[in-house]
Parts: structure tokens; C-alpha cells; sequence
């Protein structure tokens, strides 16, 4: 058998240990939606929750726009549907009647950061100032503290992460993507997320969706005829004592 120089070993492991870092990031990646920013690194948000109870939770991203924000709420009522809205700080400011008007009917709100920038870009005192400014703002409208944040884009990195952990705020992704922002039809949306969700999902739309209010009504019909529950997302994750696996899945700690 020819033996293999040194030389040629060392490529063979390089390469080896490429595709596996490569491999991690793929899984990774695909276990989240299709939009999201990831490249193997270790600080997570919370993409979903391991639970078996059946509860999901179903959120919008608020940064463009109200006209269809009615038509939702008014499905979300009819449901009897609480949801989450994260909010960026200047569409919380320029539509405060409707920062209002979703807090009274019960939904939660989260920050979408205040400016709606590529987070893991920035640096950790720009990141502190986006988060501190933008709680304060819906804060100061709903008079109720912020605990939630979305990056906007989806975009994170460590230092995201860690400064989210370390300020008490829980950062969350989401793993059904209804792609609404894309303008696909009602039918589309509803087939996309009734698909794919599990107990634990966590489905992101958007107030500002061409089809989306067109859609919620049956995918709240089909997913609670399938016996999902739906709750806030405050209401769905672990608050402490919990871990999140590579694929950013949120667990009790020592869950078998």
C-alpha cells in the first residue's frame, strides 16, 4: 500500500475538520428559518422550546407600516389568540395608538431593536444603547417592562447574545417562518406553518404582511383542530434553569 507523506495528512485532517465545521453550520441553520445569519457560533437565542404540552406561540415583527395591523388583531380576537409583537422603537413611537391598542387586548410586546439595524455589526455599547432605548420607548407607552427581543433580520453574533443574557432580556428567533414578508398567497402561508410546526414552535409574521391577516384565521383553525395551544412567548419559554441545544432549542437543564 503507498503510504501518504506528512504533508498529505495534514491536508486530509484540514479538510476533514472544515467539512465538519461546515456540516455544523448547515444543521444548524437549517433547524431555524431560511433568512437566518449563522456560522457556527455558540451563543444562541431561542428558536424553540422543548416541550411536550403542545403549546406554540405565534409572534408578528412590527416595523413597517399598520394598515393591516386591524384585520389582525381583529383574527387574533376571534381566536382567542394571545400573541407577541416585537416592536421596533420607531414604529413604537410613530404608531403609539397602536403599541396601545395590542397591549390592552392582551398580547405581549417584545423590542425589535430601536433601529432596526444588522445587530452583530455593532459594537457592545451601540448594541446596550439599541436595547436600553427601545425598551425605554415601549416602556414608557404600555408601562410594562420589556423581556423579549428579536434581532431585526435575524442577524446575531456572541457578543448579541451574551449583552441580551446579560441585561435579563431573552432573545428569540423563531423555527416556522410563514415568509408573509414575501407576499405569498393566504394559502401559501397557511400551508407553510400548519407543515411545520411542532409543540414548542415559535412562527414569525409580520403586522405589515400583504396576505397574512387573509391567512391567520385558518392557521389558527388548523393548528387548534390539530390540538396546539397557543401562548405568548413569555408563556412558552423556561425563564431559568434552562439550556439550548446546537440547533437553538430551549430545555429544562438536565432534561433527559
Amino acid at each position: 500500500m503507498k503510504r501518504i507523506g506528512s504533508k498529505w495528512k495534514s491536508f486530509v485532517a484540514a479538510f476533514a475538520l472544515l467539512a465538519l465545521v461546515a456540516t455544523g453550520a448547515l444543521a444548524a441553520n437549517t433547524a431555524g428559518a431560511e433568512e437566518v445569519y449563522w456560522s457556527g457560533r455558540r451563543s444562541l437565542p431561542i428558536y424553540g422550546v422543548g416541550r411536550e404540552d403542545n403549546k406554540i406561540a405565534v409572534s408578528f415583527d412590527c416595523a413597517w407600516g399598520v394598515e393591516y395591523t386591524d384585520r389582525i388583531l381583529e383574527a387574533l380576537e376571534k381566536g382567542k389568540v394571545r400573541a407577541t409583537f416585537f416592536t421596533v422603537q420607531f414604529w413604537a413611537e410613530k404608531y403609539p395608538e397602536y403599541l396601545k391598542k395590542i397591549d390592552a387586548a392582551g398580547h405581549e410586546i417584545g423590542t425589535h431593536s430601536a433601529t432596526h439595524s444588522y445587530m452583530s455589526r455593532l459594537s457592545e455599547q451601540e448594541i446596550r444603547g439599541e436595547l436600553a432605548s427601545s425598551c425605554e420607548a415601549i416602556e414608557k407607552i404600555t408601562g410594562k417592562k420589556v423581556e423579549l427581543f428579536r434581532p431585526p433580520y435575524g442577524d446575531y453574533d456572541d457578543l448579541l447574545i451574551d449583552t441580551c443574557n446579560a441585561l435579563g432580556i431573552y432573545p428569540i428567533q423563531w423555527d416556522v417562518d410563514s415568509l408573509d414578508w414575501k407576499d405569498l398567497s393566504a394559502s401559501d402561508i397557511v400551508s407553510r406553518v400548519v407543515g411545520k410546526v411542532r409543540s414548542g414552535s415559535v412562527i414569525l409574521m409580520h403586522n405589515n404582511g400583504l396576505h397574512t391577516a387573509d391567512a391567520l384565521p385558518a392557521v389558527i383553525d388548523a393548528l387548534r383542530a390539530k390540538g396546539f395551544e397557543f401562548v405568548p412567548i413569555g408563556e412558552l419559554i423556561y425563564r431559568e434553569n434552562y439550556e439550548i441545544d446546537h440547533t437553538g432549542r430551549q430545555y429544562p437543564k438536565n432534561a433527559s
